[in-house]
Formats: C-alpha cells, structure tokens, sequence
C-alpha cells in the first residue's frame, strides 16, 4: 500500500461509512472500520435509524467490541474509545455484565460513571464495581499523595513531623469504629483492614482547609479529586480539613475524610446546585480565619440567585479567611463554567481558577509559606 492510498484509507476512518463512495476503504483496515462504526454511527442513530457498522459483514456485541478494540489500536487510543462509550454514549452495559467490568481499564472516567449509576447498578456486580471504586480511588490517591506532601510539606520547617505508627500513637477506638464492617463470623472477632493512628505532635495553629465541593453531574471528576484530596490533607499533623458536598442539600463528609474510598461511596453525583446554602455552612465552619482557606468547588452555576453568593464570598474575604474558588479540579483543559460570575467574585478579592489536584497543593503551600 503507498503512503497515499494509507493516508486516504485513514482519512475514510475518521469521516465513516458515508464517506464510502468517495474514499472506498482499503481492507487492511476494514475490523478497526467495524469497531468504529460500532461506537460512532450513534451519532447518526436517531436521525437515520442506523444502528450497525455500516459494512454488513459483522455484527459486533459489547465484550467483543471491547476485545478488538485492545487488539487493534494502541493503548490510548482503546481508552479514549472505552470514555466514549461510557461518558458519551452511555452504554450502560458496560457499567451491569461482569464479563465486560473485568475487562474495563480502571481509571477516573469509569469511576465517575460508577458512582453516578451506584445506586441502580444491579445487586449481583455491585460488589464488583464497588470493588473497582476502591482500587481505583487508591491508585489515583497513591498516585497523587508524594507529589501534594511535597507542595506542602516542602515549604514547612523541617522540625515537622508525621505521626508515627507505634503501639502509643495506636486510636483503639477509632479502628474499632472503622472496621467494624470487616466482623469475621469465623473467628468471632474484627479482623481491620486499616490501622488507625494519633498524631504524636500538637498542633500549634494548624492551618483548616475547609473543601466545599459541588457534586451536581457535571462535576463528577472534581468530587472524585476533591474527596482524594481531602483524604491525602487529612493526613497531614498541620492541617484541619473539612470536605463538605452539595447539591441543593448539604453533606459534611469529614469524619470520613481518612478512607477516600469511604467518602465516595457517599456521594450522590447529580442533582440541582446551592452555592450560597453551601457557602454559609461553609462560613459556620471557620473559627480561626487568618488561618482559614475555604475551597469552594463548582462551575458556579447558581441554582437560586447568584447575588447572594457574591454577598457570602464578600463575608468570608472580609472576615480574613482566603477564598479559593475553583470551576474544576481535574487535568481537563477546557472547563465549563459560568465566567462572568467567576471574573466578578475574582474581583472580591478571591482566587479563581481551574486547577489541577498537584496545583492546587501548590497554591495552599503558597498561602501557608
């Protein structure tokens, strides 16, 4: 095949079976033609009623769609097909036949679709894909962790220390508490999963991070962040954090900040958006405000009046605390968000922003150094 005609037979992939006639397809490339097709004619289902590759000659299902696409086409290319098909598509499938969920490449797409389906996924996978929610909210935690203590913990006095994990520092109850649904009938006793431990250093003005994150649909992978990041701050002897999600109802997740996986399990993705109501608990929250840093998350689409929550933005900068406010906490580059409303509470005096979680540790390491 000359170049020409691979450049050619490429182009015919990306444009589809309607380009056929004009751009007829080499047959190298007809399985990637049908694993495309199989994905992307829904573009065109509901105005022509089209629903196959195009081709005639296969008839795809979902788990060897999935199959083919790993043999077929790079490693990134497959994952970018596999975000389509859950966020864009929405083939639930993928989301309720443990065949296919064994085969998913974890990451924060697929744990965003998880939780938000959580409570209609079928009882029979749901231990599977709580199962996948845990290992993949630890691998982005882990992942994340060295590099946010290194944002902050760089800029504190090398005499600063974490806890040590010694029989003295042992919370008894705490790890009780924790693990009381790990209860093994077998033995008759709690069998922990995680050991808990207390701080071993007083804390001298410790610096309260209070999070305030919308978990409206359309924020899933910032209250995936938010959650990690909470659980990653919790963990350090100098900070006080506070993780508080909102729809149009308030939920303050801070007693299980420690376990990120036992706060996402918690959130209900979806819903209306209350930033003020969110903004005044947030403002109850705040005891020492020159040591304060309220993060309000969301892409400030105000369900109610939108003049109210420039008034409570206004109340927290006056009372001494730094308001950071951010329309996403994730690695997208293009963020929706209302910015007429994020350039006139930047005004306020408030940081604004799209982060992501390694900049937003550095941003608090700023404010706190």
């Amino acid at each position: 095949m000359t170049e020409k005609n691979e450049m050619l037979s490429r182009w015919r992939l990306i444009l589809g079976q309607f380009a056929e006639e004009s751009l007829p397809l080499d047959g190298k490339y007809t399985s990637e033609d049908d694993c495309l097709a199989f994905l992307y004619d829904r573009e065109y289902s509901a105005e022509r009623g089209i629903r196959d590759g195009g081709r005639g000659n296969s008839v795809l299902n979902v788990p060897d769609w999935l199959r083919k696409i790993k043999i077929l086409f790079p490693k990134s290319t497959a994952e970018i097909l596999q975000k389509d098909a859950l966020t864009k598509y929405g083939i639930d499938e993928m989301l309720t036949n443990p065949d296919i969920l064994r085969t998913l490449e974890p990451d924060i797409n697929l744990l965003a679709k998880l939780l938000t389906f959580r409570g209609i996924i079928p009882q029979a996978v749901k231990a599977q894909t709580d199962e996948i929610i845990r290992k993949t909210a630890e691998q982005i935690e882990k992942k994340l962790e060295t590099e946010v203590k290194r944002c902050i913990c760089g800029r504190k006095s090398g005499d600063v220390q974490s806890s040590h994990k010694v029989f003295r520092n042992f919370d008894f109850k705490r790890t009780i508490e924790r693990n009381l649904k790990n209860y093994n009938k077998q033995y008759g006793t709690i069998v922990p999963s995680k050991l808990y431990f207390r701080s071993n250093i007083k804390r001298y003005n410790p610096w309260n991070v209070i999070i305030l994150a919308d978990q409206s649909g359309s924020m899933a992978e910032s209250v995936i962040y938010s959650s990690i990041m909470a659980s990653i701050f919790a963990k350090l002897p100098f900070l006080s954090t506070n993780l508080v999600v909102f729809d149009t109802n308030i939920v303050d997740l801070t007693e299980y900040i420690c376990d990120c996986t036992d706060t996402l399990m918690k959130v209900q993705l979806g819903g209306g958006t209350d930033i003020y109501k969110a903004l005044c608990y947030g403002e109850n929250l705040i005891s020492h405000p020159q040591h304060t840093i309220v993060i309000l998350i969301t892409d400030l689409y105000e369900g109610g009046d939108i003049r109210r929550v420039y008034k409570k933005c206004r109340d927290i900068l006056e009372s001494g605390s730094r308001l950071i406010v951010l329309p996403a906490l994730n690695y997208e580059t293009e963020p929706v968000y209302n910015r007429s409303a994020a350039k006139y509470i930047a005004n306020l005096g408030a940081d604004t922003a799209a982060l992501t979680p390694e900049e937003l540790a550095d941003w608090i390491g700023n404010i706190m150094s």
